[in-house]
Order: structure tokens, then sequence, then C-alpha cells
């Protein structure tokens, strides 16, 4: 059974304390998206590096003029360029996809509760103050990376939206740990997984709800968190305010926004969202030959090993012998970036990056590394990345029906003049 939404007004900035926070309710013109301060019509498009690659930049509520794949339901790509800034995406630019066009504009965070059923020893509703005042706070860097990053790049290509590379961000994300607040509740002992699920809902009757589980072991883990800050600052409404899911090391399809509703369940979760879509082939690879479908198929879940060169893009032209710093960054599923090789020769002959500081096995690992091209000369460069356990990325794309885990290693051309 779906709780009910409730509607009211938005916090947009933080008070001078956490509690301030919780107990205040801002109003933002009148609450509407669509209000004095809501979409504003740019006259700038963003072209991505695909056929059908032009998108254009709109402004909503707390983001910077961002590519609009779709408005409704709604979805933001982060501007490539926002990467090489560091390894932490600033909240106005953290790219935004949902799922269902009925989401609310507004929340009554004085009236809002987090609830918890199912198959547990006792039910319960929490506030956004209880939550703080009785659990732990815990802060955690992670990348937040849609399944369908980079699906523009499939060829043959797919259905679903063409996202270029931006369907991603890292944030410092804070939080109580989704753990303590199923120990408060008691789980039964048949429990199974975990089902969740927000504040936004279908427009039409037919349309599935939108919601994901984790299996009992994983719902545990203790880097799962209910968030309720990013960077520093109370979530954007438009990634999931109050409360947001963070599913560290797992796609962002399970990183469910708005979490209002936990519940306990005894069997697999049979739902549209888990049994149909955002499933990928159940072998090795993860893929079959282009047009085929998969026998068998699994949920997605890890991110693969992935890295890109953020200071340099596809096409520019640099200054031939002066020394260039080549920089990017590099993430994977939660095991942790080792290395990063670096090519100027399209993969012929690699040498090791230098890596930037370690903010944590689920953070953006940056790195860099000396480059000093010859005028006259044409260069195809490249970055391969390596986990703890000694995973990389492809030399060679794969390719599933659903555009999914693309980790093949880009190549970025350049010309020395």
């Amino acid at each position: 059974m779906r709780r009910g939404r409730k509607k009211a007004s938005l916090i947009l900035q933080p008070d001078e304390s956490r509690r301030r926070f919780l107990q205040a309710s801002v109003g933002l013109a009148g609450a509407s998206l669509l209000g004095r301060h809501g979409l504003v019509t740019a006259t700038e498009e963003l072209s991505q590096p695909f056929v059908n690659g032009v998108r254009p930049l709109r402004s909503y509520p707390q983001k910077r003029p961002l590519p609009v794949l779709t408005s409704r339901p709604l979805q933001l790509e982060t501007p490539f360029e926002v990467f090489n800034e560091g390894v932490f995406t600033p909240n106005d630019a953290f790219f935004v996809r949902w799922h269902l066009a009925d989401m609310p504009t507004s929340v009554n965070t004085a009236a809002f509760k987090l609830t918890i059923r199912g198959r547990v020893k006792r039910s319960i509703s929490l506030s956004l103050a209880e939550l703080e005042r009785h659990f732990e706070p815990v802060e955690l860097a992670a990348v937040c990376q849609c399944s369908g990053n980079s699906r523009g790049r499939f060829e043959p290509r797919v259905p679903g939206g063409q996202w270029a590379d931006g369907a991603m961000g890292n944030a410092l994300w804070r939080g109580i740990r989704l753990k303590e607040l199923l120990t408060k509740a008691g789980l039964e002992a048949d429990a199974v997984q975990v089902r969740f699920s927000g504040l936004d809902g279908p427009v039409m009757p037919t349309t599935p709800d939108f919601m994901k589980s984790l299996d009992i072991d994983h719902a545990l883990n203790e880097d799962v968190l209910v968030a309720y800050a990013m960077n520093g600052e109370p979530l954007p409404l438009l990634n999931g305010y109050p409360l947001r899911l963070v599913v560290p090391g797992w796609y962002a399809t399970y990183w469910v926004k708005m979490l209002s509703d936990i519940e306990v369940i005894n069997q697999e979760d049979q739902n549209f969202w888990m049994k149909t879509a955002y499933r990928i082939p159940a072998d090795p690879c993860a893929c079959v030959a282009p047009g085929q479908k998969p026998r068998q198929t699994l949920p997605i879940n890890r991110m693969t090993v992935r890295s890109f060169i953020t200071s340099v893009r596809d096409g520019d032209m640099v200054t031939g012998g002066q020394r260039y710093t080549v920089k990017g960054i590099a993430f994977d599923g939660g095991y942790g970036i080792s290395r990063v090789l670096f090519s100027s020769d399209g993969g012929h002959q690699w040498r090791e990056a230098r890596l930037g500081k370690n903010h944590g096995k689920y953070s953006f690992r940056a790195w860099e590394a000396p480059f000093t091209p010859l005028q006259g000369n044409h260069y195809a460069l490249q970055a391969l990345a390596i986990n703890q356990i000694g995973e990389s990325q492809r030399k060679t794309p794969r390719w599933n029906p659903g555009g999914y885990l693309r980790n093949v290693v880009e190549t970025v051309n350049i010309n020395a003049v």
C-alpha cells in the first residue's frame, strides 16, 4: 500500500544549524517548479558527441543551466567540463533523472514521515527531526551514476535516454545508516528483501509505481545510507529532498529519491522495476551480439570500472611543444581504484598516471599525467583504470539491449598546432 503524498513548501538553503533546517519551512515562489524561480528558457544549446545529440540548456530551481533530455519526467545532464573542476560535483550541476512525471514540487518538512513497515517486529514512522536526533550521522563520498550513462555512444543505437557521459556525479553524502533503521524496527526471521519507494508517482494509473529492492544482506551493509544532505547542504529538491537512499557502488536506479516508505518483504520483489526493467544479460560479459536478446537476465547492480579524461575534449587543438598536464577521474563499484594508465598513441604504449587524494573506495579518484605534444602531430589520448581486485576497463565496447554498463576505454583525439 502506498503512503499518501504530502505537499507544502521546500527548504532551499541550509539554516545556521541542522536542527533549524529540519524545523523550518521556507516557500519557493508558491512552491512550484514553474513559478517565478522556475523554468527559465535559455537560447544556448549543447551538442553531445553522437547523432541527434543537440540538447537545449534550461534552468530549474537550485540548478544552473543544464542540458535537458526530457522534461516529463525530468532528465538533466551534467556538462562534462564540470568534472574537471574537482572530484566533488557541485549540487547545482548534479545530474537529474526521474522515472515518473508526477513528482512533488514541494515537501512539508514538518509533516513528513519516513515509514518502516512490513516484515518487521514493529512499524515505525520517523520525522526528519527524529532521524537527526536519534541516529548517528554518517558521511561518505560516493559516485551516483545512472545505469544508462553513455547510452548515446552505443552502436547500434538502443532505446532509452540518450545520455552522453554526464549522467553521473560524486558527492559527500550525509545521513544515517539504513541498518540502524531496520534494527530499530526489528527484522522478522522470514525477511528476504527491503523495498523502497518515494513521493513521486505515475501520471497514468496503469504505470507501475517506482520501487526498488535490496536483498537483506545488502540492506544491512554499513555503507548504505538514508541521506539528507550532499556536499554539506540539504539535498536539492530535484536530487531527492528531503531523503534519498544511497547505495554506494551500485547504479543510481537503486538510489530512490524523496524516500518515504521502506517495506521489508518475505519474498523476492516481483514489481516491474525489479522483474522487468533495469536488467542485464545473465553472463560474465553482461552482453549479447548487437540486435540479439539475452536468454536470461538479472537485475543490474554493481558499477563497472571507468575512467575519463576531463581536461581536454575530443577535437581540441593544442599548442605543440608546450607541456600539459592531462587530468581525469576514475571510479568503480566500490573496491577502489589502484592504478590509472595513460596513453597518447591510442593504447599502443601506456605509462602510469599519478593518482590524486583518496576520498574513499566509492568516490571519484582524480589522476593526472604530463604530456608534451609535438607540433603537427595527431594524438589519440586514452586512460585505463584498474581497481583493487584487478578489474579494468574493456578494450572493446560491450552491447546489450538496455544500453548499460559501458566501460570501454574512451579515446580523445587532439591535434597539436
